[in-house]
């Protein structure tokens, strides 16, 4: 079994649940589950340079982000820190608890992926561990080179272990996939298909793992293999995000191209604006099934958005023959293929 923790490294509420889920392992009477720590967002503005946290405070947007993580969402930013050490307190972090700086803080998340990737579980924790104890008990700011390297070397891994951008790729499509699998917050903690929003006590994280164990679920990563990425970018895509979708759905278009991943790519093609993208892998897609009536339909929107009526007509009107259905949508200028 595997439990995933989505959380931002300058979340304080991260550090507490990564407590509160160690004393609830130490209570689980089965095979010890596997820790993965996954990145979230909740200051996506942060500045490359830190930034003193008193300073980034004065700006009630920037309070509120970093307040975001709390488990009221309404509470005041002042108040949610008050809440968050008096949290870690009774979790004995400290003695002193509270960030000192703004970081932004991509590439301690890229540490963090880089030391599963490399060291497995036992070692991501053990940089995890490092990281929010430096962030949040030692004042330091995790966006620093030298903080970072320092990091990596105690854990075992290469000083330079971040260099020519490592672990980017990851981050950034991990954090689209979380994106597509609905997580908001941070932490937000998940075994298979069941989840836990928030620092929840011992007591509801071993309610959770049993609940996982008898519903019988494959808890482990799936997002890499190609069903996967299909599922995630064709989530992104009806929520809006089509370049999102690209992104994860690059490595299975590249390598499977099957008429539903050529459907795919051509509505999030349209939906992004990439006309001629569109368009290129529409006609292999028809190509490929000529009786599909609603390839043809998206590929005649797709020309007829080029201004290329002449051509857009005889694929809607094949469309059309094919489903009648599609008649009022071949001549509708509203059809979204987006969702």
């Amino acid at each position: 079994m595997r439990i995933e923790i989505w959380a931002d490294l300058v979340c304080g509420w991260a550090y507490v649940a990564k407590r509160r889920i160690e004393r609830a392992l130490a209570d689980w009477p089965g095979e010890p589950p596997e820790l993965h720590w996954r990145p979230y967002r909740i200051d996506p503005t942060a500045p490359p340079r830190p930034v003193r946290l008193g300073q980034a405070l004065q700006d009630p947007q920037v309070a509120a982000a970093l307040a975001s993580c709390g488990p009221d969402p309404d509470e005041a930013p002042a108040a949610a820190r008050m809440r968050a050490a008096a949290a870690a307190a009774d979790e004995g972090i400290g003695p002193r608890f509270g960030a000192a700086w703004r970081v932004d803080p991509t590439d301690a998340h890229r540490l963090v992926a880089l030391a599963y990737r490399q060291g497995g579980a036992a070692m991501q924790g053990r940089v995890v561990e490092a990281l929010l104890h430096a962030h949040f008990v030692a004042g330091e700011p995790i966006s620093d080179p030298a903080v970072l390297a320092r990091i990596a070397t105690d854990a075992g891994l290469a000083t330079d272990v971040l260099a020519d951008g490592a672990g980017a790729d990851e981050v950034a499509d991990a954090l689209l996939v979380g994106r597509a699998r609905g997580i908001v917050a941070s932490p937000t903690i998940v075994v298979g298909r069941f989840a836990l929003r928030g620092a929840q006590p011992p007591e509801a994280i071993l309610d959770l793992l049993r609940q996982a164990q008898s519903g019988d679920v494959d808890s482990g990563d799936s997002e890499d293999g190609p069903v996967e990425r299909y599922r995630w970018a064709e989530s992104l895509l009806a929520g809006g995000d089509p370049l999102g979708a690209l992104r994860l759905l690059a490595p299975v278009l590249a390598e499977h191209r099957e008429p539903a991943v050529l459907e795919l790519a051509g509505r999030a093609y349209f939906a992004s604006a990439q006309l001629g993208r569109a368009e290129a892998v529409l006609r292999e897609l028809v190509a490929a099934r000529p009786d599909d009536a609603y390839g043809r339909l998206l590929l005649g929107r797709t020309l007829q958005r080029q201004g290329r009526a002449d051509d857009a007509a005889g694929e809607l009107r094949l469309a059309a023959a094919m489903d009648p259905g599609y008649g009022e949508a071949a001549s509708s200028r509203a059809t979204s293929f987006g969702g």
